[in-house]
């Protein structure tokens, strides 16, 4: 049997045998099914953690969920993360025949055929992704979602060079690589907490002999890390969120109710005419965007309602409720979501796929309850001094 990228430690008394793997090499699976089977070690662990093993064990399962209930269950950017990975290896199955991650699914398969304990060793993707998102700032949250969409409906060609950086990456840290050259900071939370995390959970792996299948880029830092102790449960916090946008978003909605509220006291009629000319520029707008969008007409209908109250609270917004509404009447699935990538590049497919309608709703009608807050708050703020 070939050692090439496979360590062999002793810790405690415990053997572990860590493979370094490419992800998007037939020989990575060939060598995990001859390692596991030749070792027949008590565990078997694998860099996945439990969303993206049930994806791939449940892949059929996973097409048939109800997308509503998956953004209803706060499962949203798990879901789009999905989606763009899925796309991503769509993109590399299609031009090199290349299935990436098969040698996680082949040591899902041979740990079953020796007996072996399954351990899903790495952190859970939304946590990884919340402490990413808490430490890049607006700048960064809005190329992060940029480069995420764009890895979703790009039809770029994967260059020779690129696929062979691949092979010493995991699927995720391929996918943000450019990104975190543009910001350094990111290599804690995405390569270096991982590792501490993914070392931690080998060494308690139970019984006496370990086989740990990892990309390869992983494998240094876990050599380095497991000999010390680290905290599983510290690991997997998600940072709290900042009070600041709360209180900014809290100060615009008491500013134009303190005004309208003054005028009703000076003037019941004018108080009146800030109230209509709130409704209807905020409703209006936000209806016409959800029309735009051609949105079913209750989701028209639901923006305009929504779009005055939303603009008051905020943490709703009106393309969320018209969304919501969208979703009910053409609920799409998850295998809308996987056409994705091929119905965005025909007029046809963009707007017949059932989830590039429900995006465009809740795009169009925050947009235009955007503007309605504010042309509809000048116009408070025009009543408010004219009747002074």
């Amino acid at each position: 049997m070939s050692e090439e990228n496979i360590s062999r430690l002793q810790i405690d008394g415990k053997e572990i045998i860590l493979i370094g793997t490419a992800h998007v090499s037939k020989h990575s699976a060939e060598q995990v099914k001859e390692v596991i089977t030749s070792e027949n070690p008590d565990s078997v662990c694998i860099e996945l953690d439990e969303g993206r093993y049930k994806s791939i064990t449940e892949g059929n399962k996973w097409k048939e969920t109800d997308i509503f209930q998956v953004i209803k269950d706060k499962k949203a950017s798990l879901l789009l993360m999905n989606l763009a990975i899925s796309s991503f290896q769509k993109r590399m199955a299609n031009q090199f025949g290349i299935n990436p991650g098969q040698e996680m699914i082949q040591g899902i398969e041979s740990a079953e055929e020796v007996g072996a304990s399954l351990v899903l060793a790495d952190r859970n993707i939304q946590t990884t992704f919340s402490r990413i998102w808490s430490s890049i700032g607006l700048k960064g949250k809005l190329m992060l979602l940029t480069q995420v969409i764009f890895s979703i409906f790009t039809r770029e060609s994967i260059t020779e060079e690129e696929l062979e950086k691949m092979k010493s990456q995991d699927m995720i840290d391929s996918m943000l690589d450019e990104f975190t050259e543009t910001f350094p900071k990111l290599k804690t939370p995405l390569i270096d907490e991982r590792d501490q995390y993914l070392a931690q959970k080998i060494k308690e792996a139970p019984g006496e002999k370990v086989v740990a299948v990892l990309g390869a880029a992983h494998v240094p830092g876990i050599k380095k890390q497991i000999y010390n102790d680290h905290n599983i449960e510290k690991l997997s916090q998600v940072p709290p969120k900042s009070k600041i946008p709360k209180i900014i978003g809290w100060t615009i909605p008491i500013f134009i109710i303190a005004l309208i509220v003054f005028t009703f006291v000076t003037n019941k009629d004018a108080a009146l005419a800030q109230v209509m000319s709130w409704i209807l520029w905020n409703g209006s707008l936000a209806a016409l965007g959800t029309l735009i969008a051609f949105g079913h007409p209750l989701a028209v209908l639901t923006a305009f309602v929504a779009a005055p109250i939303t603009s008051l609270e905020p943490f709703l917004a009106a393309g969320w409720f018209a969304g919501f509404v969208q979703a009910y009447f053409k609920r799409p699935s998850v295998e809308d979501f996987e056409k994705l990538s091929d119905d965005v590049h025909s007029i046809k497919g963009f707007w017949n796929n059932r989830v590039t309608r429900v995006l465009l709703v809740v795009i169009f009608a925050n947009i235009g309850s955007s503007l309605g807050t504010f042309i509809g708050g000048a116009d408070v703020i025009r009543l408010f001094f004219e009747n002074l």
